[in-house]
Parts: C-alpha cells; structure tokens; sequence
C-alpha cells in the first residue's frame, strides 16, 4: 500500500506572494468565468493556516475514514439520477436543481482545476486531497447559504468559505472582489457588508468540509441550514434591493442601467 502523506517531503513551504495574486486577479475580473485564476491566486498566497486546518481535520476519526476511504465526491455529487431519487426538499434535490440550471458539474470544475494543476507537481498528500474536497463541495455552499451564482453572490460565498477554511487566497478574492463590484458598479448598494457577512455567517456555522457529504445530500435544506447554524443572508439580500432600486440587475452587472 502506497504510503499515504500528511504532506508529502517534496511540497514545498507554504508561501506568499502578493504581485502574483494581484496579477491573475486582473484576469479574473476580465473574465469571471476563467475559475482557472481562482487557484492561481489561491496558490499565490497558500498560507499556513489552510495546512493546519487540513492536518485538524486529518486527525479527527471522521477526517481519517473520509480519507482512508478514497472518497471521490465528484461521482456522487454528479450522479444526479441517483440524487433525484431523494425526497423533495432535500439539501441533494436542491442541489442537482441548481446545478442543472446553471449547467454546472463537479467534475468540470475538477477539469478546470486539472488545467491549472498541469502548471504545478500534484503531491497526492493529504493537504491536496483536503484541497479537493474544499474545491467538489464550493458548488453546494450555494444551496445551503442561499447565496446566488451572480457576482455578489460568488464573493459572498467566497467569504463564507474563508472563514471556514483560512484560506489566505480565498479571503483575498472575496473582499478585493467585493471591492471591484462596489466601486465599479454598486456603489450605494452594501456590498462590502454583505461579503464580511458571508464571513460571519462562515465563522458561525460548522465547517461544511468536514461533513459526512451523503448523508447532508438526504437531509432536508431546512433542518441542514438549523443543525449547521448557517444564518440567513440578510445583508445580501438588502444588496440585491439597494442594486434593483438603482436599475441595476445584479445578476448582470455589466447591463446597462435602465
């Protein structure tokens, strides 16, 4: 059996750097669809605490069967015939829903993560596969925050997701994005609120990496949203209001006001 490391010896320490960050940002802001620069940047500025955060999952029981079981979240969270079996209501229904509407998959968010790995050396460590885990389940944050797919949203859940996670990379995106929205197109809409709300609804609630991701797909979105402590986002909700009021659509941020 293939020796299974914390971190491998080859991975390198964990390092910032911020011009790098900066500049695969700028082509995120060009594109927001190019989620390729979204782990650029998460790579730019790989912190320590994203690790320590890893090996405190590691060494719990759950983290360790999760992980000595090989796990692949993507062929259950793309099996979606299976998943359409569940009641009504369910955090899994709602999920498949969403990702149906907005023709997403897991595995093709794992295909555009592949792209951006071919540029580094993949270590098959524990912290990587903490990594994968984070990236597979970013898509269901949506359903259980009730955060939507439109640029506020994606920040807000990036937010939500820092906190939980202290990935330094993730922080960076969630508020120099919020910023980028608020002075470039929101600017008497509460946004930067809205996102450090995502973060403190994130710090409140449990971390979502870190659960039995099966059974919350049977578990009903309403009783999962109370036993996870995820509040509701009342700050992003008054945004999309204050952007509505100002004839902007904020699931189209770059339409002209009318």
């Amino acid at each position: 059996m293939t020796e299974l490391y914390f971190s491998h010896p080859d991975r390198p320490p964990a390092k910032i750097q911020p011009l790098k960050a900066w500049r695969h940002f700028r082509k995120l802001i060009a594109n927001k669809e190019d989620t390729e620069q979204v782990f650029h940047i998460i790579a730019a500025l790989s912190g320590r605490k994203f690790g320590e955060m890893a090996r405190k999952f590691w060494e719990t029981p759950k983290g360790k069967a999760l992980l000595e079981s090989n796990e692949r979240l993507i062929d259950m969270l793309d099996d979606h015939d299976s998943i359409k079996k569940l009641p009504a209501g369910t955090v899994g229904r709602a999920y498949v829903e969403f990702m149906e509407r907005e023709g997403l998959s897991a595995a093709g968010l794992e295909a555009e993560y592949a792209q951006f790995q071919s540029s580094y050396p993949v270590f098959g460590d524990v912290v990587e596969r903490y990594g994968d885990r984070l990236r597979d389940t970013h898509d269901m944050l949506h359903i259980l925050t009730g955060y939507g797919r439109d640029a506020l949203g994606e920040q807000c859940v990036l937010g939500f997701t820092y906190a939980q996670n202290h990935n330094l990379g993730v922080g960076f995106i969630a508020y120099a994005g919020g910023l980028e929205l608020k002075y470039r197109v929101a600017k008497s809409a509460p946004i930067m609120k809205a996102v450090h709300e995502g973060y403190r609804i994130g710090k409140a609630a449990k971390n979502i990496v870190q659960e039995d991701i099966a059974a919350l797909l049977r578990e009903p979105l309403a009783d999962a949203r109370k036993r996870l402590g995820i509040a509701e986002p009342v700050t992003y909700k008054a945004a999309h209001a204050a952007m509505r009021s100002g004839g902007i659509d904020p699931y189209n941020l770059l339409a002209p006001a009318v």
